[in-house]
């Protein structure tokens, strides 16, 4: 017997036990997944774990294990465990279908995901405006927004479903995410028709999209609209921050963070980066200083693209000294950035002449968990 066949019979044959003294044996299970690092055998182990009825009941357990797959581009062996779960009874149960669905979805398995809605009839598994929901939002996810519309027209006759706000609000993320603004607009016009509300996520959705597209003047209507009905949250001031600063309004971009917490809200690391890159458009050093500083010791702590973003500004403006202490912030923090930013500064400070420091960030990135950065000397290279 290998030593997995002897993990998993040990697991099992306990289980029972473990009900009596631990109320979650499922934890266990979960934590054993975790630390799993072959891959291989973390595809083995999920599917043998499977066979427990409970663990089938743990979407977050599902979810990790899929994105850790998908993130280290493992689609075949998402589909082995993916695939392996329709033998089970649950597959009869719409919410199991559906958790197939989303996780294709979100993995780029367009096909399988489709696969998975057009055979829930052979499972005898209701197909319902939630399934529906989870093909338009495999969809999105899966980047094949050119189905969306197709689907969005032809499935609710022929399912006799009727579509949902949040059939609405992912039609509206497809035509933004196309650049179809004016068709996301006139979707809100439809559903309002159907008589369906409109809610935050279908404003916070517009706002995004025509605000990053430069589209102020009508992100500004949609923002009236929206505040007839819905109450703004962090999210939409973030989006209307994105614009502010597209249209070089600065100072109302200021004035609009300080405003927050009179509205009940807290700015957070997006509202800080969105003046922070602002500034750094604009060339104005003294305050990407002073607002970064507001980030670096508040709540809420820099991000690897604000991190980067400074950085960059800070070696263009010659600063090699505020690059040099952002730099030992980062490794402070245990913050990944990209390692090209690193080496812009030791090359910066090569160039200067400040050779002592370059070899410590040097040193810095071979220490720890950062080899992968590789930074090298100039003369090194």
């Amino acid at each position: 017997m290998s030593s997995l066949h002897r993990l998993l019979y040990r697991t099992f044959s306990s289980l029972s036990t473990k009900t009596q003294s631990n109320p979650d044996p499922i934890k266990s299970l979960s934590t054993d997944l975790y630390k799993e690092h072959n891959l291989k055998k973390l595809v083995q182990k999920f599917k043998k774990f499977s066979e427990f009825d409970r663990f089938r009941t743990k979407t977050g357990i599902y979810e990790s294990t899929v994105h850790r797959l998908a993130s280290a581009k493992r689609f075949r062996w998402i589909e082995e465990i993916l695939e392996d779960q329709k033998k089970y009874r649950d597959i009869s149960r719409e919410g199991f279908a559906v958790r197939l669905i989303s996780l294709y979805g979100k993995s780029g398995m367009f096909d399988q995901a489709s696969k998975v809605f057009d055979e829930m009839p052979e499972h005898k598994c209701d197909q319902t405006v939630k399934s529906f929901n989870a093909l338009l939002g495999a969809c999105v996810n899966s980047r094949k927004f050119d189905k969306v519309d197709g689907y969005f027209r032809e499935l609710p006759e022929k399912l006799a479903v009727k579509p949902d706000a949040v059939s609405y609000n992912t039609v509206i993320k497809a035509y933004c995410e196309m650049g179809s603004l004016d068709m996301a607009v006139s979707m809100v016009d439809e559903m309002e028709k159907k008589g369906l509300e409109p809610d935050l996520i279908t404003f916070n959705t517009l706002l995004g999209a025509f605000y990053r597209n430069g589209r102020f003047p009508e992100g500004e209507k949609i923002w009236a609209r929206m505040e007839k009905n819905v109450v703004p949250d962090i999210r939409s001031y973030n989006a209307k921050l994105v614009g502010l600063v597209s249209e070089k309004k600065m100072s109302e971009a200021v004035g609009l963070v300080e405003e927050l917490g009179a509205r009940g809200l807290k700015a957070d690391v997006f509202s800080y980066s969105a003046l922070i890159r602002g500034y750094c458009k604009d060339g104005n050093l003294e305050e990407v200083k002073r607002w970064f500083e507001v980030l670096a010791k508040g709540d809420c702590h820099p991000d690897r693209a604000t991190f980067g973003a400074v950085i960059q500004f800070a070696c263009e403006k010659d600063d090699l000294e505020w690059a040099f202490e952002l730099c030992k912030d980062i490794f402070d923090r245990r913050c990944l950035v990209d390692g090209a930013v690193l080496q812009l500064v030791v090359d910066g400070l090569v160039k200067e002449s400040k050779i002592e420091d370059a070899k410590k960030l040097v040193q810095l990135g071979k220490s720890n968990n950062y080899s992968r950065y590789k930074l090298k000397l100039s003369s090194e290279k």
